[in-house]
């Protein structure tokens, strides 16, 4: 059997396979982001498709965390009770899940929260965008708000918790050169610049006790000019994992960008597969808790060779799984195809309507044999 399809653990949470389903932004919560109906069955279908850990879409902490529309939200108890009709649906199919806790920091919309974002560092007017900087007071609550998220996650029945460090969000934006130029406690070298992510992870930890898993999805590099570095990432992913933390998600690159952002387009060959596998390579020489590896594996044959030699030990997608829910089903039966997902990115197009996201290309396709 591949060993893609052992059984393994993450502090106490059994995981049938090596499979990750990443987190993604489905557009399918309500206005509010309380879960919806049409949420539940987008779980139901992954779970009934043998992911091995489904990650929800990251969820807003705060209000003002809000990072587009109909985004599931976690910043209130009153969305508890259908968080856990969501967790129990993916339960009773034999799935897993955890939630993405996040916040958007300076890429929340104004026109959305109803308030200029906040950034980590005072920006002026950059054409028609406000920012307020974030000041020493402002953090506490921002910490507060993370473990308060985890807090309901558990008792909503997920089966752990990731914190949202990648792509441009604030967390990222902390740790990142590029949005950080504060001058206190919080700005400078990597060791200030990672101090708010040892304090939301401490937070979230003693908000869920130790036996319960705490993750953090991570840039390995932000692929810009004066960006996060290999380097300094190592040693945030080092200190986190110094403290307790249970699993690191390695991603890259920034929303703002297009060739080299977090999804990136045109993936056909299998050399185009797993983009940052070579900094994986690092981060396994480097940190000895468990790495989960996203960004652009399309074959099974490019998983099962990255977990084999070593260079990740969970393997992570998004995109295929919304065109193909069954995909792991179907490896698993022996038909090793890779995925039919052609990386247009044209499923975030479509999730902006009231529909949610969906494979733009299997409509189409449907409506030429019709």
């Amino acid at each position: 059997m591949s060993k893609l399809f052992e059984r393994t653990e993450i502090n106490g949470m059994v995981l049938e396979n090596r499979f990750v389903r990443s987190a993604t932004w489905e557009g399918m919560a309500a206005e509010d982001g309380a879960v919806t109906g049409r949420l539940i069955a987008a779980m139901e279908d992954l779970a009934r498709g043998g992911v091995g850990l489904i990650i929800s879409s990251h969820s807003y902490v705060s209000p003002e965390g809000q990072a587009g529309p109909r985004q599931l939200g976690v910043y209130k108890d009153e969305l508890i009770p259908r968080l856990r009709e969501m967790t129990a649906a993916v339960h009773q199919n034999g799935g897993r899940i955890v939630m993405q806790l996040s916040h958007a920091g300076k890429f929340a919309p104004e026109k959305l929260i109803g308030r200029p974002p906040l950034a980590v560092s005072d920006e002026g007017e950059t054409g028609t965008a406000r920012y307020f900087e974030i000041t020493d007071q402002d953090i506490p609550g921002i910490i507060t708000a993370f473990a308060d998220g985890a807090r309901r996650a558990k008792a909503a029945g997920f089966d752990g918790v990731q914190i949202h460090s990648a792509h441009g969000y604030l967390l990222s934006q902390f740790l990142s050169p590029v949005f950080n130029r504060r001058r206190d406690d919080y700005g400078g070298d990597v060791y200030n610049r990672a101090r708010i992510h040892l304090d939301v992870y401490q937070a979230v930890r003693e908000s869920v006790g130790k036996d319960y898993p705490v993750m953090i999805k991570l840039n390995c590099r932000d692929f810009v000019e004066n960006g996060l570095s290999l380097d300094d990432s190592l040693a945030a992913g080092r200190m986190l994992a110094d403290l307790g933390l249970d699993a690191i998600e390695l991603s890259g690159g920034l929303l703002t960008e297009r060739k080299l952002s977090p999804s990136r387009p045109g993936i056909r060959p299998e050399a185009d597969e797993a983009y940052y596998r070579d900094e994986s390579r690092s981060f396994k020489d480097a940190v000895d808790i468990p790495l989960i590896l996203v960004g652009g594996v399309r074959s099974f044959q490019t998983a099962e060779r990255l977990v084999e030699e070593g260079a990740a030990d969970y393997i992570s997608m998004s995109r295929p799984f919304i065109r193909e829910p069954g995909l792991i089903n179907r490896w698993k039966s022996g038909d090793r195809r890779k995925s039919g997902c052609n990386s247009d990115n044209r499923c975030f197009r479509a999730g902006m309507t009231e529909s949610g996201i969906y494979c733009e290309t299997i409509r189409i396709e449907n409506e030429q044999q019709q």
